[in-house]
């Protein structure tokens, strides 16, 4: 099993940590670390250290929202001296909590993989959907049909 760190400004971690325990359920080696006001950057890695000590993992994937940002670039020191760390930046829910059900039997490369497809695929114009779903595609015995799916 993939450990997880999922980390970010403010209260996106504890946000996001409710919403994978309510979607998934809880889960064991899943870390969540909010980078809050009150605490320093040298804070915040020190946290994530602990959060990798803590796990019973070979491998370890930070999971954090902006690509550059004080969490990151956190994330990414402890990566440059560990070879069983990864960090993908600019997560979303689907992502964490897709990252919570595929960590099982796949290696970390795979997983990032995964995510990455996952975060492209699950940001979605509606509009733009509902305006395709109304223009007719198919006609079989005079019944307009659509391939929209949801």
């Amino acid at each position: 099993m993939i450990g997880l760190i999922i980390s970010g400004h403010l209260n996106f971690a504890s946000g996001m940590a409710s919403a994978v325990k309510a979607i998934a359920g809880e889960q064991e080696n899943m870390v969540f670390i909010d980078f809050i006001e009150s605490i320093s950057p040298d804070e915040l890695e020190q946290q994530m250290r602990a959060a990798i000590q803590s796990m019973s993992c070979e491998q370890v994937v930070f999971l954090t929202d902006l690509p550059g940002g004080t969490p990151c670039n956190r994330a990414m020191a402890i990566m440059m001296e560990n070879p069983s760390v990864e960090v993908l930046a600019g997560v979303n829910l689907p992502m964490i909590v897709n990252a919570a059900f595929e960590r099982e039997d796949t290696t970390a490369s795979e997983l990032l993989s995964v995510l990455r497809e996952i975060g492209m695929t699950s940001i979605q114009d509606l509009r733009e959907q509902l305006a395709m779903s109304s223009e007719p595609e198919n006609e079989e015995d005079g019944l307009w049909t659509s391939n929209m799916q949801f």
